[in-house]
């Protein structure tokens, strides 16, 4: 019995050792499945990321709706931009004219004349270069806005995400462009119902353009804001 007892305990061992070595090799799978999905978007956006363009004096983009945006100067600081009043309202936030760094084209400053103040609004880094498939960031803002009972304060948080590149059609042309989603989220408000409401607007950025040339607001806020609508680049003009 005590032999018979001797010879079988090898089998085991070896048993043992193959389902160890199965957990150990499955283990490693899940370990390395989950190294990918963390930073499969990184690698990604670092092999196709796209540096900032040139813009020079004399750029302009027209847009549905009878609107422009214009680079009227470009210096070391950076490229002033004049935003029209009928068209990208939202995009301008209520500034004619805009100082756009150089490196990642963030909103530096909002310019009326020779005075230069810093730019607090939204959109602060709509544009942040480099760009590319997998790109997210974040940037948060507060404003004031009209209430029932009288002005509002709103604190937002902005979530930018860059999906990846899509052959767009608009009425300027035929672009290869990158998709961009903006959401917006309502994080605090001194008046009631407001906190956690969200927004979803799509843009479309096209290096050859140079400049967006899409943009699709949210469903639900175009009902609630009749003077807000989607609009598209239908000509532009780049200078060297």
């Amino acid at each position: 019995m005590s032999a018979s007892i001797i010879r079988k305990e090898p089998e085991m061992n070896r048993r043992e050792f193959v389902k160890i070595h199965k957990a150990g090799h499955k283990m490693r799978k899940m370990i390395f499945g989950g190294w990918l999905i963390a930073f499969l978007p990184a690698m990604v956006f670092a092999q196709e990321k796209m540096e900032a363009p040139v813009w020079n004096v004399g750029d302009k983009w027209i847009f549905t709706g009878d609107g422009n945006i214009e680079v009227v100067k470009a210096d070391q600081s950076g490229y002033i931009l004049k935003f029209s009043e009928r068209n990208c309202n939202v995009e301008s936030q209520g500034c004619k004219t805009i100082l756009f760094g150089k490196a990642t084209l963030n909103r530096i400053n909002a310019v009326e004349g020779d005075k230069r103040k810093k730019y607090v609004m939204g959109l602060s880094k709509l544009l942040d270069f480099p760009l590319g498939p997998g790109k997210q960031w974040k940037t948060a803002y507060s404003s004031t806005g009209p209430g029932s009972m009288g002005p509002v304060s709103y604190d937002f948080s902005e979530i930018y995400k860059v999906s990846g590149w899509e052959e767009i059609v608009v009425q300027a042309g035929k672009f290869k462009a990158l998709r961009m989603e903006y959401k917006r989220v309502t994080t605090g408000a001194s008046g009631w119902g407001a906190i956690g409401r969200e927004m979803t607007n799509q843009y479309w950025y096209s290096p050859e353009v140079k400049y967006f040339v899409r943009c699709q607001y949210d469903k639900d806020w175009l009902k609630d804001d009749k003077e807000i609508f989607n609009w598209e680049l239908t000509s532009f003009q780049l200078k060297k």
